[in-house]
């Protein structure tokens, strides 16, 4: 005899609600980066040399 099961199908496990806050985590640390980034990119490219900047800011 043979201990084969020929009925049985392995169906992906369906993610938990566990594993969908983690990846909800990942992308909204990607999406907080990128948000910090283009921030400090459009400070710097608008604190150049205005009569409002604090000299030791220059």
């Amino acid at each position: 005899m043979s201990s084969e099961h020929h009925g049985e199908v392995h169906h992906p496990r369906k993610h938990n609600g566990a594993q969908q806050f983690e990846r909800l985590i990942q992308i909204a640390m990607v999406v907080a980066v990128a948000v910090l980034a283009i921030g400090l990119i459009y400070g710097l490219v608008n604190t150049g040399g205005g009569a409002d900047t604090p000299s030791w800011m220059r």
